[in-house]
């Protein structure tokens, strides 16, 4: 498979409908390649909007801005770029309608550091978002479970060169259940702070599950393991900066990625490489999928994972069961006492999983469960874990511990959420209606959350279904994804903190 995607390179109208027909997605052919190719003029002045996606602003009528690329010859230079499509008449303005007449308040920084970005970016995404689809298809096509170190790292490469495409600085990071990637982008300003985006490669699909599930195209959606969580996400950002490479433009200040093997298990080694990057971060952009209808994820549950362990005696259930123990009706009363914690506010529990025992003949000696909880405070986490470690046994000769396999703090919703002001103006300004929520699953970006860090999630792909076997994306939601990214990666960010918070 090659790392790259491609411009597309149909004949003019074309390009939004050229690889649709296939009911499952082809792998993408060797030698198309992210952030190498460059739209030429003609193609973009050619392409004009797709009815699924928003027309750029009507206000904006300024050429794309364009500069030489150091690395394709195929750019041009801005005497040589043509001028941005109009839309089609008769497209349908859709709810957007309203915010693309006349641009909101805090969208001056689009219109006045950069003229004419917005509709280059527009556009061009649209041309761009045939590549980014099959990118997104071929990386679900590389399983990754959990745990499953070869293969994370197979995909942790292959995403390694697709950055380096778009002008990375890329390295891996060992853990001990597959390698981790940290990477970096120069930004136009140096001596500015740096944007921090994170997400992950692990996914909760066992190896396998492409035999009877392959990634296919049908109806406007793409569905198989992984690609809404987050397969998606990565391939967006991929052709988010390759879109911005393609113009000769850079962010406006660094940016660095942080990709973690293990978050569907709580990120128990990759939060330090999330947390060592949050020194001196700007701000923090989580790659997860947004909500289903669209919006951005403004704060989010506290998680923890543990395990629950009992130990009993061994013995023969038939002639000397009196001599036994076992654990796994210890287990069982346990957890019928630890469902009372469900019952508090603030806190959800799940018994993702049980094992224990050897043979129906023999008395338990072992057996455990592993506890999924959910918190919306910090105090309802302290609470909570404070009960679990406190379990002791309810019948002579057992054991009970427990041990905190993972945990995140909970992210609390902000008031004002100067970060999302901001972005909701940007995608204002590309004719986006965009807005945010908060959202009951955890995630890396939790921790920045919890410290007061700018932060914002469900940038990735918009789609549904994660974790379950409905999991999809929407197509015609790619390309406002990818132009929403690069605009927020190119434009300057306002303030986003008083002074006296740092």
């Amino acid at each position: 498979m090659s790392p790259q995607i491609v411009g597309s390179s149909a004949a003019p109208g074309a390009a939004a409908e050229t690889d649709r027909n296939p009911s499952t997605v082809p792998a993408a052919a060797d030698g198309e390649a992210l952030a190498a190719v460059a739209v030429t003029a003609a193609a973009t002045a050619a392409v004009a909007p797709a009815p699924s996606a928003p027309p750029p602003p009507s206000a904006q009528t300024s050429p794309a801005k364009s500069s030489p690329a150091q690395s394709s010859p195929a750019h041009m230079s801005p005497a040589q770029t043509s001028p941005v499509p109009t839309p089609a008449v008769g497209t349908n303005p859709g709810p957007a309608a309203a915010s693309r007449t006349t641009a909101p308040a805090g969208s001056a920084p689009v219109t006045a550091a950069l003229p004419g970005l917005p509709q280059a970016l527009s556009v061009r995404a649209r041309t761009l978002a045939g590549a980014v689809r099959r990118r997104c298809a071929d990386l679900a096509r590389i399983e990754s479970p959990s745990g499953d170190a070869t293969r994370l790292d197979a995909l942790a490469e292959e995403l390694a060169s697709g950055f380096r495409a778009t002008g990375a600085t890329a390295r891996r990071e060992p853990g001990p259940a597959g390698d981790h990637l940290v990477l970096e982008w120069e930004g136009r300003d140096e001596s500015l702070p740096h944007l921090l985006i994170v997400g992950h490669h692990d996914t909760v699909w066992p190896a396998g599950t492409l035999a009877d599930w392959p990634v296919t195209e049908e109806n406007g959606r793409l569905t198989g393991p992984g690609v809404v969580d987050m397969k998606g996400g990565l391939a967006i950002l991929e052709g988010a900066l390759a879109l911005l490479a393609d113009l000769g433009e850079r962010p406006h200040r660094t940016v660095r990625l942080v990709v973690v093997s293990d978050e569907e298990v709580g990120s128990p080694d990759g939060r330090r490489l999330v947390e060592r990057q949050l020194r001196g971060a700007a701000a923090v952009l989580g790659l997860e999928p947004p909500h289903p209808d669209g919006r951005l994820k403004t704060a989010r549950r506290g998680s923890t994972r543990v395990r629950l362990t009992v130990t009993g005696r061994e013995a023969h259930a038939g002639n000397d069961a009196h001599d036994g123990v076992s654990a796994v009706d210890e287990l069982v009363d346990q957890l019928v006492l630890v469902r009372g914690l469900a019952g508090q506010p603030g806190t959800e529990l799940n018994a993702g999983r049980i094992s224990g025992g050897s043979r129906a003949n023999v008395i338990a000696g072992r057996a455990e469960a592993e506890l999924g909880l959910r918190f919306s405070t910090a105090e309802a986490q302290r609470r909570t874990l404070d009960h679990l470690a406190r379990l002791t046994a309810l019948r002579p000769g057992a054991r009970v511990r427990t041990e905190v396999l993972s945990s995140r703090p909970a992210w609390p919703e902000r008031t004002g959420n100067p970060l999302l002001r901001h972005v909701r103006s940007l995608a204002a300004v590309l004719g986006q209606p965009l807005d945010g929520a908060p959202a009951g699953g955890a995630g890396d970006t939790n921790l920045p959350g919890s410290r007061g860090l700018p932060t914002l999630d469900g940038f990735g792909a918009v789609g549904a279904g994660a974790h379950a076997r409905h999991e999809h994306i929407r197509l015609d939601q790619i390309a406002p994804r990818i132009a929403l990214l690069a605009a927020l990666l190119a434009v300057p960010l306002p303030r986003l903190r008083d002074r006296a918070e740092g």
